[in-house]
């Protein structure tokens, strides 16, 4: 039996892996399945190994900083290092690359935040965020999801993505949300709006004091794959204000289009 630089024991070099980094992987899996900080016991259970063999692997983790143990709780959960490595490996997606290079100029025209997000497993994941001139009460960090209903992004999914995708991810933040949530007749009304607009509009939902406007970035590949969206304080988005950055936003959208060669696709089967 042959043996890897690493010491792991192989059939032929064929087949040749390295076992514990698959198993790390496995404890990685149990984390993020969780979908939020887990336990020892719980991560162990998940990743099929004994707790002593799972806190090993969480050490060496750890040390890698790709988990995170709170000393408060005891718990783990993902680590710095794995939200680089998300963040990096969504913008190295050829349409996070492409829509990145409409995001300064955006910003120069309109004076105004811009964010670039894409569909995560839980929903719109903010991707990029170029700050504007005026400052906000807060600012949505790269890596946040962000609701469905609250936010012009969020909206902007609901009513350009299938809803086989769409769906369980609103159930699921409905049922974890403290708002009483609207009924099936007022979430249909706001997906018409948008699609009849092409952009969507929110203001307080996610951020008190901040108005939001999103539209979808149609790619060759998919129907939406991207969503950018402009960020401003509300006492900035009066009328004319307002329909002066939607304008710069849906003309930042259509040079896409011409960029990929695509356009808008109404389905949302």
């Amino acid at each position: 039996m042959d043996r890897t630089e690493d010491g792991e024991a192989t059939n032929s070099s064929r087949s040749q892996g390295i076992q514990s980094v698959e198993l790390a992987m496995d404890v990685l899996r149990a984390i993020e399945e969780a979908r939020g900080p887990r336990g020892l016991t719980e991560i162990a259970a998940a990743a099929g190994m004994t707790p002593s063999k799972a806190h090993r692997y969480l050490v060496s983790l750890g040390r890698a900083g790709l988990v995170t143990q709170s000393h408060r709780s005891g718990l783990y959960d993902l680590g710095s290092g794995m939200r680089r490595l998300g963040i990096e490996a969504m913008r190295r997606m050829d349409e996070v690359a492409e829509a990145s290079e409409f995001l300064p100029g955006l910003r120069d025209r309109t004076s105004h935040a811009v964010n670039l997000a894409v569909w995560g497993d839980h929903g719109p994941v903010i991707v990029r965020w170029d700050y504007g001139a005026y400052p906000l009460p807060i600012t949505v960090r790269v890596g946040a999801t962000m609701p469905l209903l609250y936010s012009s992004i969020g909206r902007v999914c609901l009513a350009y993505l299938p809803e086989a995708a769409t769906r369980p991810i609103l159930r699921e933040q409905l049922a974890a949300d403290d708002h009483e949530a609207p009924d099936e007749s007022s979430i249909e009304r706001m997906i018409a709006e948008v699609r009849e607009r092409g952009y969507a509009l929110t203001s307080g939902g996610v951020i008190p004091g901040v108005t939001s406007v999103a539209a979808p970035v149609f790619g060759a590949a998919e129907a939406f794959p991207l969503a950018i969206s402009i960020a401003m304080p509300a006492r900035h988005a009066d009328p004319d204000t307002l329909a002066a950055v939607t304008a710069e936003l849906l003309a930042t959208t259509n040079s896409i289009y011409g960029r990929t060669g695509a356009g808008p696709d109404s389905s949302r089967d």
